[in-house]
């Protein structure tokens, strides 16, 4: 008899979700509580595993389908447990083309290449080995139970450019059918994930209901720099994490917040709520899309609390298993687009907060210094925020505790 598996409760006010990736196919030996199939909520990817031992049966819903919770979405069959080759269903989705260059069946991939599958991979990462020109299954996984990430493919991509060109080059998957216009040339239609969808309402909803401006500064990073270098291999050894940039930042933003009261509050109809606690929301990128997951009391917490939580917070993104708690509430976000290389940008709001602060790259740059010009690592900083709440008095004068605090992080210790 087969055992219904149905999409399970998502979350507070979370009622439906897509379907992402299918994880198992037809005929396919599964484990209890092993992953089959990824679903893709406003905020979160989450999969749902396996009730009972067999093989996987029908998929009773297509890939880009909305289901409600409780939805009926596939079944699995009673089983010894062994593989068998894939069936197809009328409501499965079409499996890839086999490539033409062999005509012998493929063996069994190796436990660490099968999540290599293009069947199985995020559309991030299908675009990526796409424009890399990388072959999947020639790249070890880092990502859960073995699975592709997106920097996975980069990381592959700079090796290759690295060493020498091989004679000969396996074949790449497409990612996707392509579709060609009347010029001739290719184009790729991919519908946009609920993640991407949901990340585009809210960031223009920001954009039509705050009224948003930013205010920039930069700041000298020779103190912190120094600072870091001298203390980072003694704060790894004690604390198990290493010491980055953004706790600084993290314990200079909790100082400004609590001067400047308006920059870590909202607006709730004609009301303003003044957060008497500091929980601040740390953008970080995930295969589907960028995600803020929130450091909760971070005012309370210590330097190595909050690069703890920042680092399992990021490798949990790169994963897929952020939970939707993960991503609830916080009254104040960081940004730091300086990892990919940005100079300057204007971030925007995360409602219903009213301000986020943009960090970017370092790079050295002649400044002035007791009338002299020097040589220093210097950081533009930007401060978005909401002028309905913040004036822009206040919205400078945060950003300038923040820059003082960093130029000079005795002040992170002695409350100044």
């Amino acid at each position: 008899m087969a055992s219904e598996v149905k999409v399970p409760t998502l979350g507070e006010s979370v009622s439906e979700a897509t379907i992402g990736q299918w994880l198992k196919q037809p005929g396919e030996a599964v484990a209890v509580d092993e992953p089959i199939v990824s679903l893709e909520t406003d905020k979160v990817a989450i999969e749902v595993n396996a009730p009972v031992a067999g093989v996987m049966g029908q998929q009773l819903v297509k890939l880009g389908d909305t289901v409600a919770v409780g939805a009926l979405i596939a079944t699995i069959e009673a089983g010894n447990g062994a593989v068998a080759a894939p069936t197809s269903t009328p409501s499965s989705e079409p499996a890839p083309a086999a490539p033409t260059a062999s005509a012998q069946p493929p063996s069994p991939a190796p436990a660490d290449e099968a999540s290599s599958d293009p069947a199985v991979l995020s559309p991030s990462v299908r675009r990526a080995v796409l424009e890399y020109g990388i072959d999947p299954a020639r790249v070890k996984g880092t990502g859960k139970d073995g699975r592709l990430t997106k920097e996975d493919v980069i990381a592959a991509a700079a090796a290759k450019q690295a060493a020498p060109a091989p004679a000969t080059s396996a074949p790449v998957p497409a990612p996707a059918p392509a579709v060609t216009t009347g010029s001739g040339r290719a184009e790729e239609r991919v519908k946009m994930t609920r993640l991407r969808q949901t990340i585009a309402r809210r960031l223009k909803e920001a954009q039509d209901t705050a009224a948003l401006l930013t205010t920039f500064n930069d700041v000298d990073m020779t103190a912190v720099i120094a600072a870091r270098d001298k203390y980072k291999d003694l704060f790894e050894k004690k604390h198990g994490v290493r010491l980055g940039f953004m706790g600084f930042f993290a314990k200079a933003a909790c100082l400004a917040l609590k001067d400047i009261p308006s920059v870590n509050a909202r607006i709730e109809g004609d009301e303003i709520i003044y957060h008497k606690f500091v929980d601040i929301s740390v953008a970080v990128s995930a295969p589907g899309g960028l995600v803020t997951p929130v450091v909760r009391d971070a005012d309370a917490m210590s330097f190595a609390q909050i690069e703890a939580a920042i680092a399992e917070y990021g490798k949990r993104a790169r994963d897929g298993v952020l939970t939707m708690a993960d991503l609830k509430g916080g009254t104040f976000t960081i940004s730091n687009g300086g990892v990919f290389g940005s100079l300057m940008s204007t971030p925007i709001i995360n409602p219903p907060q009213s301000a986020v602060l943009g960090l970017h790259r370092i790079e050295d740059r002649p400044v002035a210094r007791g009338g002299q010009i020097v040589i220093r690592p210097m950081m533009y900083i930007a401060l978005s925020y909401d002028h309905r709440l913040i004036d822009g008095r206040e919205a400078v004068t945060a950003l300038k505790i923040i820059k003082d605090a960093i130029e000079d992080p005795t002040r992170l210790l002695i409350d100044l």
